[in-house]
């Protein structure tokens, strides 16, 4: 399903040969369907989703501490101090929550890639309809996440360094270009 509606995004003319942007949560299909239709997608995992899936394995009490921790780390300017911080973590979490150790562990690098722009329009999409305790139907569900996000979206700002977007882009298409073989390479 999830590989459908990408290839479908191709297929309308989206453009896949380049490198791309995806930020997803921890799902392992929808990443297997991105790595599968586009050619070089630079994955950013949700910090969000990823503090959530270790909360979850571990108590209340210990939780919230761990969570603060994965915070400030995610708030480092210095992504490979803030790995280093949350590689500690998950060692200091191996012997009493190994399952909660595992989850900070897998995709962490992805998860340091870039910040996470679409983090703070889940929570407030999520706090908007925070109140709503009987969902009628899909419709419904479509409504207030649609009202979330207008909510969301008189909040957003300009990303820290959206000038050098374009640099960007064209330090990702060097990248693809010396390590993509050529027709001529492989004739």
């Amino acid at each position: 399903m999830v590989t459908e509606v990408l290839v479908g995004l191709r297929d309308r003319g989206l453009d896949v040969t380049r490198p791309i942007l995806v930020v997803i949560d921890g799902a392992k299909a929808l990443r297997r369907a991105v790595t599968e239709v586009f050619d070089h997608p630079v994955i950013q995992r949700c910090q969000l989703h990823k503090l959530r899936n270790v909360s979850d394995r571990l108590p209340d009490a210990v939780a919230s501490t761990v969570a603060k921790r994965m915070r400030r780390a995610y708030h480092h300017a210095d992504p490979l101090t803030a790995q280093a911080e949350l590689e500690a973590l998950a060692r200091e979490l191996d012997r009493s929550h190994p399952g909660a150790a595992a989850s900070l562990r897998e995709g962490l690098a992805e998860t340091l890639t870039i910040t996470n722009s679409i983090e703070s329009m889940i929570e407030i999409c999520r706090d908007h309809a925070a109140n709503v305790k009987c969902w009628q139907d899909g419709q419904m569900v479509l409504r207030w996440i649609a009202a979330g996000m207008g909510e969301a979206a008189k909040q957003f700002r300009r990303v820290n360094g959206y000038l050098h977007l374009p640099a960007l882009r064209v330090a990702l298409d060097q990248t693809i270009a010396a390590v993509t073989p050529t027709k001529e390479d492989a004739a």
